[in-house]
């Protein structure tokens, strides 16, 4: 029986997999791991490079969504310990002995996630980080007992969020191990490196949108409102964007330039603009400022949706 089974959801991955198995291979200290890909109806060669670089592949027909292709991923190891990574993701060399060390004092470990450091990041590119316990529990980088994962019956993928892309089945799992009695904790040595996708500028502002499952996500686990800012505004940007927007109304209404003072706190700390004044700046900034307030719109949708304010 191996230490750690490795779990990786795969969906249309031909583009980053080899990457993923490649660096699992590589594993350095000597830890005993399986590695398992769950192919979730892709349409690419994703199933096919996996089995060309010796891996065990599960393949569904069509798409299931990340929790029931993880929860199958389980089903098929026999490892004390799991690791879920996902298939846009190349862990370090020491990922699994560093998560294994830190298991021996946690039931479930958030590590690390990194940006791709070999990438030159634009402003709107796409990718992830990770850098402590957010009380989000990424499985783009997550360490779970098997007894724990067992005894809770894995990810319950009937309440993740979002239509389109289901999402939040990992945050509701890590808080339902929380209220069980379950240790956590934060790895920072137990690293992935998340795969950087480009993207315009368009895309950058229109995945705002995604925000508005956000206040249906804090109702299934309402333990989030004390990792917000002042229990209501999921940020202090969106406080300070929020204040904003309210002092450039206020200056509409009352025709007097005193309420724009309120904006200053959000132009100086979070536009592009105020660090370094450019014509490129400037377009950066719009593009913050429009994304910004698509945001604002989804968590207000949101909020009124679900009768919970998030702000």
């Amino acid at each position: 029986m191996p230490e750690v089974s490795v779990i990786v959801p795969a969906h249309d991955a031909a583009e980053t997999l080899a990457a993923t198995l490649s660096a699992l291979a590589g594993q350095e200290g000597g830890v005993d791991h399986e590695v398992v890909v769950v192919d979730d109806g892709s349409s690419d060669a994703t199933a096919q490079i996996a089995e060309q670089m010796g891996v065990h592949v599960i393949a569904h027909e069509r798409p299931l969504g990340a929790a029931e292709a993880r929860n199958a991923g389980v089903r098929a190891t026999s490892g004390r310990l799991l690791a879920f990574t996902d298939a846009d993701c190349a862990p370090a060399p020491d990922w699994l002995a560093h998560g294994l060390a830190a298991a021996a004092r946690a039931d479930l470990v958030q590590g690390a996630v990194v940006p791709d450091p070999a990438v030159d990041r634009t402003p709107f590119d796409r990718t992830v980080e990770v850098g402590s316990e957010t009380g989000l529990y990424e499985t783009a980088n997550l360490f779970v007992d098997r007894g724990w994962f067992e005894r809770l019956g894995g990810f319950e993928s009937s309440r993740g969020l979002g239509a389109e892309r289901p999402h939040g089945e990992d945050t509701i799992f890590g808080w339902r191990l929380r209220r069980a009695g379950g240790r956590t904790r934060f790895a920072p040595e137990a690293r992935v490196f998340h795969a950087v996708f480009a993207r315009d500028a368009t895309s950058f502002v229109a995945e705002r949108w995604r925000l508005r499952w956000f206040p249906e996500l804090v109702g299934q686990v309402p333990e989030l409102r004390e990792l917000m800012f002042m229990r209501v505004f999921q940020t202090r940007r969106r406080a300070a964007f929020d204040l904003a927007l309210a002092a450039g109304v206020a200056a509409l209404v009352t025709r007097r330039l005193a309420p724009l003072a309120a904006t200053l706190p959000y132009a100086l700390a979070h536009l592009p603009i105020a660090r370094a004044p450019s014509r490129g700046a400037l377009r950066e900034s719009a593009v913050h400022f429009a994304a910004d307030a698509v945001g604002a719109a989804a968590l207000a949708l949101g909020s009124a949706r679900s009768g919970r304010l998030v702000l």
